[in-house]
């Protein structure tokens, strides 16, 4: 057989077998393969995490706790009876009652609602805000992205709980919502120059990428451009920020209710169940270990998860 033949017979065969010539390439012939993806080879990746599953979970637990608490426990977390006062844990109660005779298991269930609502409603505002000021200043650049940088240097050197301390202190209103949505913008004004930071440094990258110099041939203006082909690229780093900073915000809110400047009763929040547990644990720590628990394992998740979604997409910790 010549050497033309004994080729000729060894690509037949690697045809039949279903593999291409090329060795050590597992692709069938003919078989057009999928381009991969940075969002799919993140999703491999965070498969094969328990962290991601673990975070993820309690997440999800978590949010389904604040949107139908009933699921949860069916006793009522307002039905307090003095004669119950520090009792052992009977019926639905499984952690017993607190000082006033109330459900503490319950209370802690329906304290995740106002907690995990004013992390998340900041997280959106604090997303929004760090948006348009980190898309502007890393694609108009120049004086735009001095002054906006030097704007953000300002905000980050002011602690953020000593602020929000100041500024909620001047907040005098008997309305649980006014002061619920007062807490979520001061947090929100105060925490967004991270995610600021992350969005301009994207858009500064894909601002270079040839696309972006196509469209620009192509006459699109400064806002299609923005719109269509910088904002995805500017999305996903965000999401990863907003995904940490939702937890801290939890934390912070419940650190201004402990203090008494936050959300007040008769809202339910798990700071105003640990400060109130606080001063009755002598009689029974029970009442501060359990909102105290929910709330510890509730920040975590988020920066557990946060931290999972971030090594997945930055390909030099895969």
């Amino acid at each position: 057989m010549s050497d033309f033949e004994t080729v000729a017979a060894t690509e037949d065969q690697a045809a039949r077998r279903g593999v291409s010539g090329e060795p050590g390439t597992p692709d069938r012939v003919g078989v057009p393969q999928k381009p991969r993806s940075l969002a799919g080879d993140a999703w491999r990746d965070l498969r094969r995490k328990p962290v991601f599953w673990i975070s993820l979970v309690l997440v999800v637990l978590v949010a389904a706790m604040a949107a139908v608490p009933s699921l949860f426990t069916a006793n009522d977390p307002r039905d307090c009876v003095l004669s119950r006062q520090h009792a052992g844990a009977s019926g639905g109660a499984i952690f017993g009652y607190d000082f006033q005779g109330c459900d503490t298991y319950a209370r802690a269930v329906y304290g995740a609602r106002a907690s995990l609502l004013v992390g998340a409603l900041s997280a959106l505002l604090t997303g929004a805000i760090a948006l348009v000021v980190g898309m502007v200043a890393g694609y108009f650049g120049r004086w735009v992205d001095a002054v906006l940088s030097r704007v953000i240097d300002i905000v980050l050197g002011i602690p953020l709980l000593l602020a929000a301390i100041v500024l909620l202190k001047r907040v005098s209103t008997s309305s649980d919502t006014v002061r619920l949505f007062a807490v979520i913008f001061v947090l929100a004004v105060l925490g967004w120059t991270t995610a600021a930071r992350v969005v301009r440094s994207s858009v500064i990258t894909a601002k270079e990428q040839d696309y972006v110099a196509a469209a620009r041939m192509l006459g699109a203006g400064h806002g299609r451009i923005m719109w269509r082909h910088i904002l995805p690229n500017a999305l996903a780093p965000a999401i990863v920020v907003l995904t940490i900073a939702l937890g801290s915000f939890i934390a912070a809110e419940a650190t201004l209710s402990f203090l008494g400047i936050g959300l007040k009763a008769p809202t339910i929040s798990w700071g105003i169940e640990i400060d109130a547990g606080r001063v009755h644990m002598r009689e029974s720590a029970t009442p501060l270990v359990v909102p105290s628990a929910f709330l510890a394992l509730t920040v975590l998740a988020f920066i557990m998860l946060g931290d999972a979604i971030r090594d997945a997409f930055d390909p030099k910790l895969r």
